[in-house]
């Protein structure tokens, strides 16, 4: 046997890729497909909390002026390690980066009113009770309190959500600024805009490969989808939406100047664990806590559900494998993004996206992290890939959740209707924690209108009281009078 052949063969004990169905090149497709789905995060996640200055004026690394590039190099870096011991410890194919809503409440919710490293201490407050919380067991336990008909639900919302995510963010869907309708098709009821087009030329030609089941259908779209963005831009320098009402969402395609920079990784390590509770008092630190921990908690049990459910990964009662391990690391992840100064580090339903390419096991989430290492050397080319030429992949994502609504029992009233309001408010409220928690409250609620108050597991009352807590949190700050 080889030396290669050996090396294969050890990759696929450790990872049990033959076990899952799966083969080494699907996997690295895969975590590549993964990582092209998120690598915005590493353009964006600067873009959110880098450019809002803090309580004392500074901004995120004390200067006076934004550094991008320095939150850039820590997202990748950060996202990488996190990602590589999801693949290695959880053998599951989850990739984690600094969350969306997330970094915006630390930006915006926070750090206006603290120093920023008094914000990322509380993110890494948060990160520490977490990881407490799955050590006992309690973070598992409410996971497998809940019915796996909501498990459903989630996962089914989710993809509505990702799909929509994709259409808005390539401006097939926008904004109307009317009360009503509140979102239209792209500007003006049409679609007047070059990266449009480039949208809806890549999601014609993922849907075309994809039926004729063509492997690596998702990661060649994306790639051809992108060079053909540089080409448009190379033609109609177009810009971004900030400077062009038709320009590019995010970043405007185009090959860079230099391929490779060096990393600075400056920000590491700027936190502050008790100076939040100095400058807003306990009252406000502990609602804080509260707000990130809950969000956090319950994305990613939807995300793990779902990618589990898309790659055939859960158990028959609905749970992925080595849950524990995934929702620990998780954890840890929280803790090494607020240590890092760059927000909770969460996992990704982007990562469904190397599911549906093929990946079943940890070693596309190794490849994936490897690609965020790699990133902080080339985040020029990183930056080449707008949003326009990895949403096709998200829309096509959204339909094979989508698939999984056949599963849910709607002729039982009691799992139906809070299934469908988790289903409904994560693309209509853009919030994941929100369809879940009206989710639960629903289903609590609807069993004791019909006297069943002792089928709800005891823990989901505990889950229902604290969204009940957390939808209500703005008029108990404002009776508080910490608003």
């Amino acid at each position: 046997m080889s030396m290669i052949s050996r090396r294969s063969a050890t990759l696929d004990r450790f990872f049990r890729i033959s076990e899952r169905g799966s083969t080494i090149g699907r996997e690295i497709r895969g975590g590549l497909v993964t990582f092209f789905a998120m690598a915005y995060i590493i353009v964006l996640n600067p873009l959110i909390i880098g450019l809002v200055p803090d309580a004392d004026g500074a901004f995120l690394g004390g200067g006076a002026e934004p550094d991008l590039a320095m939150i850039a190099a820590a997202t990748a870096l950060v996202a990488g390690v996190v990602t590589i011991a999801m693949g290695v410890f959880a053998n599951f194919p989850l990739a984690l980066a600094a969350g969306l809503g997330l970094n915006a409440f630390v930006a915006f919710g926070l750090a206006t009113q603290m120093t920023w490293a008094d914000a990322m201490g509380l993110v890494v407050i948060e990160g520490i009770l977490i990881v407490i919380l799955v050590l006992t067991g309690f973070r598992q336990a409410v996971f497998n309190a809940v019915p796996r008909s909501l498990k459903t639900a989630i996962s089914v919302g989710i993809g509505l959500f990702i799909a929509l995510v994709g259409l808005v963010n390539a401006g097939f869907v926008s904004s109307t600024g009317m009360p009503s309708p509140p979102i239209g098709l792209g500007a003006d009821d049409r679609l007047s805009t070059l990266p449009v087009a480039v949208f809806v030329v890549g999601l014609v030609v993922l849907l075309v490969l994809y039926i004729r089941k063509v492997k690596g259908a998702i990661l060649w779209t994306i790639v051809g989808t992108a060079i053909l963005a540089v080409i448009v831009e190379q033609i109609a320098d177009l810009g971004t939406t900030e400077e062009n009402p038709a320009g590019w969402n995010l970043n405007a395609p185009a090959f860079p100047d230099r391929v490779v920079d060096v990393p600075d990784f400056g920000l590491l390590g700027q936190f502050s664990l008790l100076g939040s509770w100095e400058s807003v008092g306990v009252i406000s630190v502990l609602l804080f806590v509260f707000t990130l921990m809950l969000a956090d908690f319950f994305d990613t049990m939807g995300t793990m559900v779902a990618v589990g459910s898309e790659g055939d990964l859960l158990d028959e009662n609905g749970n992925p494998y080595k849950t524990k391990e995934i929702l620990l690391i998780d954890g840890v992840a929280t803790v090494a993004g607020g240590s890092a100064a760059i927000s909770s580090n969460t996992s990704y339903i982007e990562s469904a996206s190397g599911v549906g390419e093929g990946a079943r096991t940890g070693l596309a989430s190794v490849v994936t992290g490897f690609c965020f290492l790699l990133a902080m050397f080339f985040a020029p080319l990183v930056g080449m890939v707008p949003n326009e030429a990895a949403a096709p992949a998200l829309v096509l994502v959204g339909f094979l959740m989508m698939t999984q609504v056949k599963n849910i029992p709607w002729d039982d009233l009691e799992l139906a209707i809070p299934a469908f309001l988790t289903i409904a408010l994560m693309p209509f409220t853009y919030s994941i924690t929100t369809g879940i928690g009206a989710g639960f409250v629903t289903y609590a609620l609807l069993k004791i209108a019909r006297g069943k108050a002792r089928e709800v597991h005891p823990l989901l009352w505990v889950v229902a009281a604290f969204f009940l807590v957390y939808f209500a949190i703005h008029p108990i700050e404002m009776l508080l009078g910490v608003s």
